[in-house]
C-alpha cells in the first residue's frame, strides 16, 4: 500500500472507470435514465372557462327558442284546423262560390253536409235518439226532453256541470264550468275530454226532437292581457266556443239547419254575483218551440207585415196583430194634436 494518499486514490479511480461501461455504448447492461419535459403552454389561460358558460347560455337560448316554436306551432295548427271546419261549414253545401275566384267550391256530385252519415254517433245515440219525432210544442214534451238532457249528464258524470230549465222560450241547457272541471280547455275553444263526448249525444238527441236552437257562449270577467283594439278579447273567446259547440252538437247527428242562431254575450250575462266564478263560464243552448223560432226569424227576417208608423216610416210587425196597431194609434194620435192645435188656432 503506497504512503501516497493522492496516489492511492487515482488509482481507484482509474479502476473504477476501467469497471463501469461507457455511456451510450450498445450492448451495455446499465444505462443513465434522462428524461425531458416539454413545458407545457398556457392555452387555458389565453381564454379561461369563460367559453364554457357562454355555450351553456347559448344551449339553453337555443332551446327555450325551439321551445317557443313548437308552442307557436301548436297554436297555430289548432287555430288552422278550426278555421278548416269552419271552411268546409261554409262551402259544404251545393251550389256554395269559390273563397277566391268565385267559382263553385265543389262539383254538383258532392253530397250536402246534412245528406252525410252523422259522425260519432253510439250505442247511447242508438238507444236514446228514437227516429226522428215532432219538435216539442207543449211543456210537458220540454219536460220530457229536459230530463233526457240531464239522464246524458247522469250517464258522462257531469251532472254538476249540466242545468236544464224550462223558460217562456223553450228550454235552457247550460254546460258550465266548476272549480274541478271545465268545458273547454283554459282560454281557448277546444272543447276537454269528457265534454266532447257531452257535445256528440246531446247532437244525436237534439237531431232526434228537431227543434230549432240557439247557442250562446259565455266567459268570466277576466280579461285578456292584450289592451289594444286589435287583441283578442273575451268576445272573441265567447264566439269561438260557441262556434265549437255547435261543430260538437252537428258531428253527433244534428243537423246544420237546425242552429237558428251563434251568440258570443263575453261576460255580459254572468249567472251568479261573482264576475269571476267558474259557473260564468258556459255554453247554453236554448231549445226554441217552433212559435218562437218563427218569431225570431220573422224579427231577423222578411217583414211579415208593413206597419206605417209615421208618414214616410214604416215598421215590419213580424206578423203581430198586436204590432199592427201600432200604426193605428200613431196615426190616430196624430190627428187628435192636429184638431187640438186648429181648436186652438181658431180660438184665438
Amino acid at each position: 500500500m503506497s504512503s501516497n494518499p493522492d496516489l492511492t486514490l487515482t488509482e481507484a479511480g482509474a479502476k473504477t472507470d476501467t469497471a463501469l461501461p461507457k455511456r451510450g455504448r450498445r450492448g451495455a447492461e446499465h444505462g443513465d435514465l434522462i428524461i425531458k419535459r416539454a413545458a407545457k403552454r398556457g392555452h387555458d389561460d389565453d381564454h379561461g372557462g369563460t367559453w364554457k358558460v357562454a355555450f351553456a347560455d347559448f344551449c339553453l337560448a337555443l332551446m327555450c327558442l325551439f321551445l317557443l316554436l313548437w308552442v307557436l306551432g301548436a297554436r297555430n295548427e289548432e287555430e288552422t284546423s278550426l278555421k278548416l271546419i269552419e271552411m268546409a261549414d261554409s262551402v259544404a253545401y251545393e251550389g256554395s262560390s269559390g273563397v277566391l275566384d268565385g267559382t263553385p267550391a265543389a262539383p254538383p256530385s258532392v253530397t250536402p253536409r246534412e245528406e252525410l252519415a252523422p259522425r260519432g254517433q253510439d250505442a247511447y245515440s242508438a238507444d236514446t235518439a228514437a227516429p226522428a219525432t215532432m219538435p216539442a210544442e207543449t211543456e210537458a214534451a220540454l219536460r220530457a226532453l229536459a230530463e233526457r238532457v240531464r239522464q246524458v249528464g247522469e250517464d258522462i258524470g257531469l251532472r254538476d256541470n249540466l242545468q236544464a230549465i224550462i223558460t217562456p222560450l223553450g228550454l235552457r241547457v247550460m254546460l258550465h264550468d266548476t272549480d274541478e272541471q271545465g268545458v273547454f280547455v283554459s282560454g281557448g275553444a277546444t272543447p276537454s275530454a269528457l265534454f266532447r263526448p257531452m257535445l256528440t249525444k246531446l247532437g244525436a238527441l237534439m237531431g232526434a226532437v228537431g227543434n230549432p236552437l240557439l247557442v250562446i257562449g259565455h266567459t268570466d270577467s277576466v280579461p285578456y292581457r292584450g289592451r289594444g283594439f286589435s287583441t283578442r278579447s273575451n268576445w272573441h273567446l265567447s264566439t269561438d266556443r260557441a262556434m265549437a259547440a255547435r261543430r260538437g252538437l252537428i258531428e253527433g247527428g244534428m243537423t246544420s239547419s237546425q242552429v237558428l242562431q251563434v251568440v258570443g254575450m263575453a261576460d255580459r250575462a254572468p249567472l251568479v254575483d261573482n264576475p269571476r266564478a267558474a259557473t260564468n263560464r258556459r255554453i247554453e243552448f236554448l231549445v226554441l218551440t217552433p212559435q218562437r223560432a218563427h218569431a225570431i226569424k220573422a224579427m231577423f227576417g222578411l217583414p211579415g207585415q208593413v206597419v206605417p208608423l209615421v208618414e214616410g216610416v214604416n215598421a215590419a210587425s213580424g206578423g203581430d196583430p198586436e204590432a199592427a196597431q201600432i200604426g193605428v194609434r200613431i196615426e190616430a194620435a196624430r190627428e187628435h194634436e192636429q184638431n187640438l192645435m186648429g181648436a186652438e188656432n181658431r180660438s184665438s
